[in-house]
């Protein structure tokens, strides 16, 4: 099936791209979400994440498991570079159509999520890892990816998702510790379980 997914999505298919929306469009807004803190700037970059996915699908392998890693690691690029993917979304809607209406994952993001004060609290402990530590911590513990989906989104070695979550782990817990408030509440960070994915 993922196989099949990917061949469609390698050759153009929309329907192919309407069920990688469908499938996938939730978890990438929620990590746009998380890297930006900001609903308005979450659901544009969402946006220009599958527009930018149409844009590279000629990348994707005709082998392997889930495109959710690929389409993160867009989101990524598309957080860090917002001027230049503008430039293309704006340059990709004179050429194609205009995605369907976004659906509104507000009330569902804010049962799952915490609040933009929570997302602006973790966010500013996480501003003060290095880009690469904050990469890791954010695709492995918030979006769940294993390490081989981590790696593919980041386009790195397993080995290097592996010990940049360890070391970062490290760093974040000290730096909470730090970021503890007067009142004694701690920051409300995610842990990380040891295959990557998220401890709820």
């Amino acid at each position: 099936m993922q196989s099949s997914i990917r061949i469609r999505v390698r050759a153009g298919d929309e329907a192919a791209f309407g069920v990688l929306f469908a499938e996938h469009g939730r978890a990438v807004y929620n990590h746009c979400f998380r890297l930006t803190g900001d609903w308005s700037t979450a659901e544009d970059c969402t946006s220009v994440v599958f527009l930018e996915a149409w844009r590279l699908r000629a990348k994707v392998a005709p082998e392997g498991g889930s495109l959710l890693p690929w389409l993160l690691g867009i989101a990524h690029r598309v957080v860090h570079r917002p001027r230049r993917a503008a430039a293309r979304h704006r340059a990709l809607l004179e050429r194609i159509p205009e995605p369907g209406p976004l659906p509104d994952f507000a009330d569902e993001v804010v049962g799952r999520l915490a609040d933009q004060e929570r997302i602006a609290a973790v966010r500013a402990v996480l501003r003060r890892l290095s880009r690469a530590d904050r990469e890791v911590i954010q695709l492995c513990v918030w979006a769940g990816l294993d390490y081989p989906g981590a790696a593919e989104a980041l386009g790195v070695p397993v080995g290097t998702v592996r010990s940049r979550l360890s070391r970062a782990r490290r760093r974040l817990q000290r730096l909470v510790e730090e970021a503890e408030p007067a009142d004694g509440r701690r920051v409300p960070l995610p842990v990380a379980r040891a295959d990557g994915g998220e401890r709820r």
